[in-house]
C-alpha cells in the first residue's frame, strides 16, 4: 500500500519545487516495483539508500549524494532479522517511522520504501545469499558468524525489488559494503555500489543508530575508538610498516577506558581483507568494541603507496 505525506515548502516556491518535496511511504514491493519500472522506461536514474531506520546524519549523507548523482532516491527502511543473532538487540533496535519520514521528506525523497517482515521473509522462506568466507569470515565475522549472510540476502532482495541503478553506503559499515559490493558482482545485479566518507560527531566518534545506547559516562569515553585508529593513521603516515606495532598501540589506547571491551583490533588489505606482514598498499585499520549496551565499530583507510 501507499500513503503519502507532504513536507511543507516555504512560501516562494513555486508548484514545480513543491512537488519534489513529497516523500511517498510504500509498503508493498509490487507497488515499489510498479513505480521504479515507470522511473526505468523514461529515462530516470535511480539511487538507493538502504536503511534498518534511526535515521541520522550519518543517512542523510547518503541520502544527500544520492540526490546529487541520480534522477530519483528511494530511501529502504526495514530492521532485517537474519542479519540480528538471538542474543542480539533486534526486539530493542531503536525505531520511530514518523521522524525517519519526516527526514526523507526535508531532503526530498521520492520514496520511503518500508515493507513488513511477512513479506521480505513469507512462510516457507528459505533461501540465503552465503557471500564469500573470504569476506565475511574475520573482524565482525568473527563473533557474528550469520550476519553478512543475513545482510547479503536483504540487500539482494531489495536491490531486485527496486532496480536501482546505485546504492550508496557508509565507510564506518566497511566490511559490510565489501561484501555487498561482491555480491552485486557474482550476481549481475546491475548495481553500483557507491561508498561514502564516515560521518562523524565533533569529537570523532562515528554516527550511528546505535549511539542512542550510550550513558553519558560511555558517551564520554566513546571517542577513543577514533584516537585510536588517528593515532594508527599518524604512525603509518610517519613510516611504520610492522602491523604489530600499530595493533599494540590502537590496544593500548583502548585499554586504557575500563569501560570498554575489545571485541577486536585488526589491520588488513583493504581490498581483500587478507592479513599482512608488512603494511604495503591500500591498509584498512578496523576496530569493534563493546561499551556498555551498544557494540561500536569504527575503521580509517590508509592508501601507503599514494601517503594518505
Amino acid at each position: 500500500m501507499i500513503a503519502e505525506t507532504v513536507a511543507a515548502p516555504p512560501a516562494a516556491e513555486t508548484a514545480k519545487t513543491r512537488g519534489r518535496n513529497k516523500t511517498k511511504l510504500i509498503t508493498a514491493i509490487k507497488d515499489i516495483r510498479l513505480l521504479t519500472e515507470r522511473w526505468r522506461r523514461n529515462g530516470k536514474s535511480i539511487g538507493l539508500v538502504p536503511t534498518m531506520g534511526a535515521l541520522h546524519e550519518g543517512h542523510q549523507s547518503l541520502i544527500r549524494e544520492a540526490r546529487r548523482a541520480c534522477d530519483r532516491v528511494v530511501v529502504t527502511l526495514f530492521v532485517n532479522p537474519l542479519q540480528f543473532s538471538p542474543a542480539e538487540d533486534l526486539e530493542t533496535y531503536p525505531r520511530d517511522l514518523k521522524k525517519d519520514l519526516r527526514l526523507v521528506s526535508a531532503e526530498k525523497v521520492e520514496v520511503l520504501f518500508a515493507p513488513a517482515k511477512e513479506d521480505m521473509y513469507p512462510e516457507g522462506f528459505s533461501t540465503r545469499v552465503v557471500p564469500s568466507d573470504r569476506l565475511t569470515q574475520p573482524l565482525c565475522g568473527q563473533s557474528r558468524p550469520e550476519h553478512f549472510t543475513g545482510v547479503a540476502t536483504v540487500v539482494a532482495k531489495l536491490i531486485s525489488q527496486v532496480r536501482p541503478h546505485r546504492a550508496f553506503f557508509g565507510q564506518k559499515d566497511y566490511q559490510q559494503w565489501l561484501v555487498i559490493k561482491r555480491v552485486l558482482a557474482d550476481l549481475n545485479l546491475g548495481c553500483e555500489p557507491i561508498l561514502l566518507p564516515t560521518v562523524r560527531e565533533a569529537d570523532g566518534l562515528a554516527r550511528s543508530s546505535r549511539n542512542v545506547y550510550l550513558n553519558k559516562e560511555e558517551r564520554a569515553v566513546a571517542p577513543a575508538l577514533y584516537q585510536a585508529l588517528k593515532l594508527a593513521e599518524g604512525m603509518l603516515q610517519v613510516g611504520e610498516r610492522n602491523p604489530k606495532e600499530v595493533l599494540e598501540a590502537v590496544r593500548k589506547r583502548l585499554r586504557s577506558e575500563p569501560l570498554i571491551t575489545i571485541d577486536y583490533v585488526s589491520v588488513r588489505n583493504a581490498d581483500t581483507l587478507e592479513d599482512l606482514n608488512i603494511l604495503t598498499g591500500r591498509v584498512l585499520v578496523a576496530v569493534a568494541v563493546r561499551l556498555g549496551k551498544a557494540r561500536l565499530i569504527d575503521n580509517i583507510l590508509v592508501d601507503l603507496a599514494s601517503g594518505s
